[in-house]
């Protein structure tokens, strides 16, 4: 009998930690894989994990000072995903993390995994209310990793809520984007690296069958 191989989500005080495990739960149910999900702030957990998920809400500066103070965890992730190559999803604030720096309340360092910055989202259209909150079409790039989101199928919609955005670099790193008055970025990809800037544990089958992806992908 293999031993199944386990998929950590890290909780750092910043997410909606229960809602993601309850996704993950009905994939691994629906599609029997042999994965087992665990919640974890243990420098130790990550080490053997063979998937990472980060979630996040709230703003930047919040949430990367608490993964700062939670014991270990940076240099942890650093070592799993930069040099161990583990396969890596950030979730909303977890995705902007990514970034060298995040621009809410000031000027804050993030991980810098993905070169850029986090920028308040300003659509040329001012009806539009900020937070940007609800469905909205997400389309693909033609990239080798699309399939993480889509799975080669149509784009699809996904639930967002944010008053940030990412802005990349490199454009080699923007894997999907949607309109919100302009062009948002929804999806970064680097590596063995994904965020998504929308919520895939509330956006129904579009987010399940992202997250099933995730599970099966090979960078």
């Amino acid at each position: 009998m293999s031993q199944k191989q386990i998929i950590a989500v890290i909780d750092y005080g910043s997410g909606n930690i229960r809602s993601v495990v309850k996704a993950l739960e009905h994939v691994i149910t629906e599609h029997s894989i042999d994965f087992e999900v665990i919640i974890t702030n243990k420098p130790d957990d990550i080490a053997r994990a063979d998937r990472l998920i980060l979630p996040g809400q709230g703003a930047f500066a919040d949430c990367m000072n608490n993964l700062k103070a939670t014991k270990g965890m940076i240099e942890a992730l650093e070592q799993a995903v930069l040099v161990n190559k583990t396969p890596f999803l950030g979730i909303c604030v977890g995705m902007q993390l990514l970034a060298t720096k995040g621009l809410e309340h000031g000027e804050h360092l993030g991980l810098n995994w993905i070169e850029g910055e986090v920028v308040p989202l300003d659509p040329e259209d001012k009806s539009l209310k900020i937070p940007h909150m609800g469905w909205n079409l997400v389309n693909y790039k033609d990239s080798p990793v699309s399939k993480i989101g889509n799975d080669g199928k149509n784009n699809s919609y996904f639930y967002f809520v944010h008053s940030f955005m990412f802005k990349c670099k490199e454009n080699e790193h923007v894997l999907a984007t949607c309109n919100y008055g302009g062009t948002v970025v929804a999806i970064v990809a680097k590596d063995n690296i994904i965020g998504v800037q929308f919520h895939p544990e509330k956006s129904q089958e579009a987010g399940l069958e992202l997250l099933h992806n995730f599970l099966l992908w090979r960078d």
